[in-house]
């Protein structure tokens, strides 16, 4: 463990909070996390505010924008899940020494950013059409 650098975050975790800083949790999650993982997180904002925009613009009310939240978080969710279980079956074929269909050994970067955009698109249209109409009531929601 590399000890000054713990109480090097540490004392600039304190910092930040007696500064008052708003979110000091995202500045030490961008401080240990690789880019990969960090990059993620901000596309994931990035879809969040789209959807959330467009929902004001909409004018969706109260009911309409936890029904759009709720679905975002359920595909969100299944897309983790198949990421989880697509790292599973690579992870088989690897305890196997067996190789990745030929298709898979060299992705091509355009294709990926091509998947990437549709599930973007997927994460703002899903929840956004399953709205409902503003005069059913509202879900339960999660209180935090």
């Amino acid at each position: 463990m590399a000890w000054p650098l713990v109480v090097t975050g540490i004392l600039l975790g304190i910092a930040m909070i007696m500064f008052k800083v708003k979110s000091p949790m995202l500045v030490a999650i961008g401080m240990y996390l690789p880019i990969s993982i960090t990059s993620a997180i901000f596309v994931g904002g990035v879809v969040r505010w789209i959807t959330d925009s467009v929902a004001r613009r909409a004018r969706f009310n109260e009911p309409q924008r936890a029904r759009t939240e709720n679905t975002g978080v359920l595909v969100a969710s299944g897309l983790i899940a198949g990421e989880a279980l697509a790292g599973l079956v690579k992870a088989v074929y690897d305890f196997q020494d067996k190789a990745l269909p030929e298709m898979f050994k060299e992705p091509s970067y355009l294709v990926g950013i091509g998947v990437m955009a549709l599930i973007a698109l997927t994460l703002i249209r899903i929840p956004l059409a399953n709205a409902g109409d503003p005069n059913e009531p509202a879900p339960p929601a999660a209180i935090m």
